[in-house]
């Protein structure tokens, strides 16, 4: 059976003063995803607030053990790469 896991985080850029710098830190890390761990990313809501971001990172495989895995170990890189530009509110995972 074909399994879907989508982790969604909400973001704090409390040094973002802008939307182009939010988007910048943003796109950054949304590319560094897609590039390290081959997932879909995308920006889906808070698009217009310039200090709060929330993206969604989506995966399949059929292997619940291994998205779990995988999820954990985007969770930690995404903690390494904003530090010093922003700070995860809320982070929520789904397994359909």
């Amino acid at each position: 059976m074909l399994l879907t896991g989508i982790l969604q985080i909400e973001l704090h850029l409390p040094a973002a003063q802008s939307l182009k710098q939010k988007r910048s830190v943003v796109k950054s890390l949304k590319d560094r995803l897609r590039s390290r761990y081959n997932v879909s990313v995308s920006e889906f809501d808070y698009l217009d607030k310039w200090q709060h971001a929330a993206i969604a990172v989506a995966m399949v495989s059929t292997d619940k053990a291994y998205l779990d895995s995988r999820f954990q170990s985007i969770s930690h890189f995404i903690d390494d790469e904003i530090i010093g530009h922003a700070y995860i509110l809320k982070s929520e995972l789904t397994i359909l």
